[in-house]
């Protein structure tokens, strides 16, 4: 028997503490993993991807890249793709889905599925780039419309955003016909979203989707940026963290986003999902803080998974099965929503997963647990803070986020989870 070696790429941008706890963890980790097939060692190796010119023809080395770039460079977004097409690359999450599929589009798709998404209406820009055939255009075919009308349609107070999303840009709650007026003047040539508010909502949830990973944050919005995410406990029950589950597989599994958080509204009994195309979620200790231990085991977790097996990557979306789903009349959403889910579960290999994970990572969570009490792992936190904060303010928020993470080792003992569904090792500190 011989060593295989598999190569996991980051492929970063303003990244910094979740890939040095990465790397840290998987050295101290020193995986030595059996191959299903030959019988021969796997052991895995973490490279930084470099940003450079390439030949379309020459090789990949890497077997896995965990991708934080597609998004927005089109470089390393092209590099990817090449190396799918070519030479049978495993990125997460995939480039042409990321690329194609904005917040409009998982609106519609979901609203196609039956889920209880607040009506929602696009509207022109109120400015356009000037072309040749601009004016002859609108002269001839836009039509003369009312903002305020679309108020009145779908109810006050209302959101108007961008329908392509943007990390809260341009999101702004509307009470009434002056506000919607203002909003819309300075939208400028943004293509714009109205949607209705969801009235009387008593909590917003925000769940992280990481392959069949799931892990659910009472959020709120209205806070600064280092508290949104709270470390409340006890704010779901059994059933409605599986529901939020069940809502959040569906969607990456139907977007072949295996990376993803979905936004959600509570009211009235109904959970209602408002803000779910997320495909490059915010990692950064700096906002998750008690929650970011989380967030590096499942990075761990589902990139050697992937690589171990070599997972094969879903080039395309088949969104039949789903659709087939939704056809069928009738079953009840919630029905309807166990069959998606069992659809997701298949996507990812959820049990396959979950028996990689008890057999291969059983103690990742001791691993974790007693590395985030080290240096190296408070020396990262401090990275991030630094190139985040003023520098008199650094200590002091280095500080509080290395408090809380002490506070989730308090509550997370070491844990024998795998991470599908929120895991035993973090339910004690965050649901």
């Amino acid at each position: 028997m011989g060593d295989i070696v598999r190569r996991i790429g980051l492929s970063l941008g303003a990244d910094i503490c979740w890939p040095l706890c990465f790397e840290a963890l998987m050295r101290e980790l020193d995986l030595r993993i059996p191959d299903e097939k030959s019988g021969d060692v796997i052991r895995f190796e973490v490279e930084r991807v470099f940003i450079e010119p390439f030949d379309l023809r020459q090789g990949c080395k890497y077997d896995v890249v965990v991708d934080r770039l597609t998004h927005w460079y089109h470089t390393s977004r092209e590099w990817i793709k090449k190396a799918i097409l070519m030479d049978g690359l495993y990125v997460f999450n995939n480039p042409w889905s990321v690329q194609a599929n904005e917040k409009h589009t998982t609106y519609c798709a979901m609203m196609a599925l039956g889920m209880p998404i607040p009506d929602t209406w696009m509207v022109p820009p109120k400015s356009y780039e000037p072309t040749p055939d601009l004016k002859p255009t609108l002269s001839r075919y836009a039509k003369l419309f009312d903002v305020k009308r679309i108020g009145d349609r779908i109810g006050w107070p209302m959101f108007m955003k961008p329908y392509d999303g943007g990390g809260w840009r341009g999101v702004t709650k509307v009470d009434d016909a002056a506000a919607v007026y203002k909003a819309y003047e300075e939208s400028g040539k943004s293509v714009m979203h109205l949607q209705s508010g969801v009235k009387d909502w008593d909590r917003f949830v925000r769940c992280i989707g990481f392959g069949p990973q799931t892990h659910c944050v009472l959020y709120d919005p209205n806070a600064p940026l280092h508290d949104r995410y709270t470390m409340k406990r006890d704010f779901l029950t059994k059933k409605e963290e599986e529901h939020l589950r069940k809502v959040t597989l569906t969607i990456n599994a139907f977007f072949g986003w295996e990376f993803n958080s979905c936004e959600a509204l509570h009211a009235n009994g109904v959970w209602h999902p408002i803000d779910f195309a997320n495909p490059c979620p915010d990692s950064q200790v700096t906002s998750l803080h008690f929650h970011f231990p989380w967030m590096v085991k499942s990075y761990v977790r589902w990139a050697t998974f992937c690589a171990a097996t070599k997972k094969p990557m879903r080039k395309n979306q088949d969104w039949a099965p789903f659709y087939a789903v939704a056809a069928q009349k009738e079953l009840s959403y919630e029905e309807k929503l166990d069959r998606y889910a069992a659809i997701a579960d298949e996507r990812f290999e959820t049990a396959r997963f979950e028996e990689f994970c008890a057999k291969h990572l059983a103690h990742l969570d001791e691993v974790t647990w007693n590395f985030f009490a080290t240096p190296t792992a408070r020396d990262a936190i401090q990275q991030k803070v630094a190139a985040l904060f003023p520098a008199h303010e650094v200590e002091q928020f280095t500080e509080l986020f290395w408090s809380r993470i002490q506070e989730w080792r308090r509550g997370a003992g070491t844990g024998t989870g795998t991470g599908t569904g929120t895991e035993s090792a973090d339910k004690k500190g965050a649901s």
